[in-house]
């Protein structure tokens, strides 16, 4: 699709040792019935083979080569900034997209103008790309429970016909998310959309919840289908890097300083308060390396905390509406019924 009447996309892609995906993501790309306005790939100083890999796409793709690990916040933020386009289609180098998916996701978009963000139905591969027998769910958008833990719906269980309404969700994971560009500015603090504090893990999440504090909504439709090869879960947590465990613990809390309210955690104060135990406990007896997420969250507190400021002065959404989201089991709502619903809580 060219017409120039079409919203237009810009697909923003990080990397950092990225060789076995990339080439295959970016041919998907190219694929696409819907040709996204730019690709935008920033490689943070990947150690492989990526760099020479990217060459062969410089003429079709903008690559910008850091010379060090920004973090995947930082570096999806300086993807954000090179577009002007009306969507941004954040996607990891391990997401192979079928060829209406972006197509889907914008159709979707135009009929719902409150949705700042789209997700797809995103289904697990291999890491060579290749689409199992049984298909098991990866992601159909985040929830949180009450102690503050988010997962991806559906993740691990096989595709049985499941998750096949369009609803509201409380967020998309960011491996392949569709970011409204009105929405990227009105819930950006101090030009980030992205909390390059962060660094990596937990960023998507963070941004869903900033986005239901200021009101926007996140849609899934499951007519827009991508595999995604899942390195990242809870149940691998002991194979995964010490530093990216670590941050995952240091964003917890900075997540939670910036966007819980007094209320909600007030409400949640067991379910919170048991889980926090079991991360500080866990490492003080064996994840020893995450130990450096505490003094990093004290570091980083005063300057959370001024984003906390400038986020829940401009809060729209109410504290029963938010309560809702927050369940031990997934939350959702009919993208048709959903109007009703926000009367009630709103």
């Amino acid at each position: 699709m060219t017409d120039s009447s079409l919203p237009s996309v810009a697909v923003a892609i990080v990397t950092f040792n990225s060789a076995r995906f990339i080439r295959h993501c970016l041919g998907y790309i190219f694929e696409s019935s819907y040709a996204p306005q730019e690709v935008i790939v920033i490689d943070n100083a990947s150690a492989d083979e990526t760099a020479e890999i990217l060459r062969e796409f410089e003429s079709r793709v903008r690559v910008v080569r850091n010379r060090e690990n920004v973090g995947f916040a930082a570096a999806q933020n300086q993807a954000i900034a090179l577009s002007a386009a009306e969507w941004i289609l954040t996607l990891n180098p391990d997401v192979r997209l079928t060829p209406d998916f972006i197509a889907t996701l914008v159709a979707a978009a135009k009929a719902h103008p409150e949705v700042g963000t789209v997700c797809g139905k995103l289904l697990a591969i291999q890491p060579d790309f290749s689409i199992p027998q049984k298909l098991i769910f990866d992601s159909t958008g985040i929830y949180f429970t009450p102690s503050l833990r988010h997962f991806d719906r559906g993740s691990k269980t096989p595709d049985d016909g499941r998750y096949e309404r369009l609803e509201y969700v409380f967020g998309a994971t960011g491996a392949a998310a569709l970011y409204r560009r009105t929405m990227i500015e009105d819930i950006s603090i101090s030009g980030e959309f992205f909390d390059s504090d962060f660094f990596a893990y937990r960023e998507d999440a963070d941004v869903a919840w900033r986005a239901q504090l200021l009101g926007w909504k996140c849609l899934y439709a499951p007519p827009a289908v991508a595999y995604h090869v899942r390195s990242v879960l809870p149940s691998n947590r002991r194979s995964l890097p010490p530093l990216l465990n670590m941050h995952s613990v240091k964003n917890r809390f900075l997540m939670r300083v910036k966007n819980i309210t007094a209320p909600l955690y007030f409400r949640n104060f067991l379910a919170i308060t048991v889980r926090d135990l079991l991360v500080i406990g866990a490492c003080l007896t064996y994840e020893f390396t995450s130990l450096r997420a505490f003094p990093l969250v004290l570091r980083n507190l005063s300057r959370t905390w001024r984003k906390r400021r400038a986020l829940q002065r401009r809060r729209r959404a109410t504290e029963d509406y938010m309560a809702a989201w927050f369940s031990f089991e997934p939350v959702s709502y009919s993208a048709i019924d959903v109007t009703a619903k926000c009367e009630s809580l709103c």
